[in-house]
């Protein structure tokens, strides 16, 4: 496996499309007047998928953290961790801004300056994945020297902890701990994951999948969402199926697979600007008088979906035309000053 190709970018593709999807769903069409039961499903589908988006998102993450998080200088980890905050502040602050008008949209938002000062630390909002990895940076890097063996365990039982509901609700706090241990796992495990995935075979695929099906509708009849252990167990054969699926996508759809390379190497600008258009499309249709019907409600989940991600790369190339590319990479002028200097 080569970075910046493959099935890791294939994951990233199908990641932040489920992302996007989410929201669209949980913020979007559940609230339309006349919702019904197609809708209903749309949003039991995106349940299912909980245990897979993130922690699939971090494991790959994870994969391509270690020249920063193992350089011998200080300098990589820094700046990247830097980076990753820096991005976050900055659209924290635009979405504040851009969300106040549309305060009939369902998403968190700071109304005052102590509301926005605990998202930017305690309370995350959607955006949390961003601060999560520079979080998970500086752990990654503390604890660079301790073996697998200890700190995978530790950031397991972290994980059940967090998804036992014990900890505070603040904001996505929750998901920020319990995603931890997938970040390490694909750091600590590279060589483990892609020899699995290059393992897979459609056959192991389906029989992966189907053992999730099996798990996910037993915890979910049982009520064991918030069990100990329970959740990190059922993401980890969730995390299992989407490498392997993305690995038999990668090898066996090449059409469909150059698409989701494309848009998986994209990701940052999606994920910072979805909720923007998302929540003036819908606020646009509420004033519009929007009602769902049934024959619209099973598409329009995707098509919303597709419309708003292209809206976000429509966006993003126009403001790195007119030169706001820093909104996406803000030490990009300190990168350039430091190799004026060198070049000098």
């Amino acid at each position: 496996m080569s970075a910046r190709v493959g099935w890791p970018d294939v994951g990233k593709g199908v990641c932040i499309i489920l992302v996007v999807l989410w929201h669209v769903v949980t913020k979007h069409a559940i609230e339309v007047d006349g919702a019904g039961a197609i809708t209903g499903a749309w949003a039991t589908l995106n349940a299912q998928l909980l245990p897979l988006r993130m922690p699939l998102f971090f494991l790959i993450s994870g994969m391509f953290a270690g020249s920063v998080v193992n350089a011998p200088a200080r300098t990589p980890w820094r700046r990247r961790a830097g980076r990753l905050a820096a991005v976050y502040v900055i659209w924290v602050v635009i979405q504040t801004f851009v969300l106040a008008l549309t305060p009939d949209f369902d998403t968190a938002r700071a109304e005052n300056g102590w509301q926005l000062l605990a998202q930017l630390t305690i309370s995350p909002t959607n955006l949390w994945y961003l601060l999560a990895l520079a979080v998970y940076l500086l752990i990654a890097r503390l604890v660079r020297h301790v073996p697998a063996a200890v700190v995978l365990p530790v950031a397991f039982a972290i994980a059940a902890v967090a998804a036992a509901g014990v900890i505070p609700d603040l904001g996505n706090l929750w998901q920020l701990a319990q995603n931890l241990f997938f970040f390490l796992a694909g750091l600590r495990l590279r060589g483990v994951v892609e020899r699995f995935a290059a393992a897979s075979t459609p056959l192991r695929t389906l029989m992966l999948l189907m053992a999730y099906v099996i798990a996910a509708g037993a915890v979910g009849v049982l009520g064991m969402r918030q069990w100990p252990g329970v959740w990190p167990l059922l993401a980890v054969v969730a995390v299992a199926v989407g490498v392997a699926a993305c690995a038999m996508i990668d090898r066996h759809l090449g059409v469909v697979a150059r698409r989701l390379r494309w848009v998986g190497q994209r990701t940052l600008p999606i994920y910072v600007i979805h909720m923007i258009p998302l929540a003036l499309i819908d606020g646009a249709l509420r004033g519009a008088g929007w009602v769902a019907m049934p024959a619209v409600e099973v598409v329009w989940p995707i098509v919303l979906t597709a419309v708003v991600i292209a809206v976000c790369l429509v966006v993003h190339a126009g403001l790195e035309r007119v030169g706001l590319a820093v909104l996406f990479d803000p030490l990009r002028p300190l990168d350039r000053m430091a190799q004026a200097r060198m070049a000098g």
